[in-house]
């Protein structure tokens, strides 16, 4: 699909990951581009350099995600390419308190969920149309330091696939983006942490390979390559990639203590 001439919405919208895909959209062609973040001021300014619209919306929420379908609907008409981005970073694990492990599966899982209900049918039925959903190579692989991260980055990913099962025949693509390391603020306070250690790529260049896969419809996007290698290793040999993972998690507690 090309990005030229297309009515899209991205949720986390504001900064970051989601900044950037309007930036860039906006540079492709897009015919509208509406915003969607709890973060107004900026939100505002996003939407205004690329002379689209801001709608404050918490993805974690149902009607949240129903009324900005509306509104860029209502401003635009049938939305072609929606972005689910908004994400947050709010680690732990088994002990971690369950309003956390709630809140990363509303945000990481839920608004997925909610932004597929709102959408589907109607694009089934203007001919087809593109859900990006931005998950995490956590959700390939895993992250040593967050079982809620990892957790609903794997459903994330699940629930992707299934929409793509689905409704592939049905003229809706799927796409999953899954990068590792990112310079966003969600990532500024553990930019040396152990997802970084195939470098940290700028928003920029993610909505570079983002475009270049919405042009190709290919399910996942992977702006750090290496993760395809990873793949394979780990459903070649579970037992020793789980080995492997162990020692990558000593190292990280060792630059940890060191720091």
């Amino acid at each position: 699909m090309n990005i030229a001439g297309r009515n899209i919405v991205i949720t986390g919208g504001a900064s970051g990951i989601g900044k950037a895909l309007a930036q860039r959209f906006h540079k492709e062609g897009a015919k509208s581009i509406t915003v969607a973040d709890l973060q107004e001021g900026p939100l505002a300014e996003v939407a205004k350099s690329v002379g689209g619209l801001a709608v404050p919306c918490n993805v974690a929420k149902e009607a949240d995600i129903q009324n900005l379908v509306a509104k860029a609907e209502e401003a635009y008409g049938p939305i072609d390419i929606f972005c689910s981005n908004a994400g947050i970073a709010r680690y732990g694990f088994e002990e971690t308190p369950d309003d956390i492990w709630q809140l990363n599966w509303d945000i990481h899982v839920m608004a997925h969920v909610y932004a597929a209900r709102a959408l589907v049918d109607k694009m089934i039925a203007n001919g087809g149309g593109y859900l990006l959903n931005t998950a995490s190579a956590a959700g390939l692989l895993s992250q040593v330091d967050s079982a809620t991260y990892s957790t609903t980055k794997h459903a994330a990913i699940a629930f992707a696939e299934t929409l793509s099962i689905r409704y592939g025949d049905k003229g809706i693509r799927v796409s999953v983006l899954c990068p590792q390391s990112v310079r966003t603020a969600m990532t500024e306070s553990n930019l040396g942490g152990v997802a970084s250690v195939d470098g940290v790529l700028e928003p920029e260049q993610l909505a570079h390979c983002v475009v270049d896969g919405i042009h190709k419809e290919e399910f996942l996007i992977l702006p750090h390559p290496q993760v395809a290698e990873y793949i394979r290793r780990k459903a070649n040999d579970y037992d020793r990639w789980l080995k492997g993972m162990r020692k990558l998690r000593d190292a990280y507690l060792r630059e940890e203590l060191r720091g």
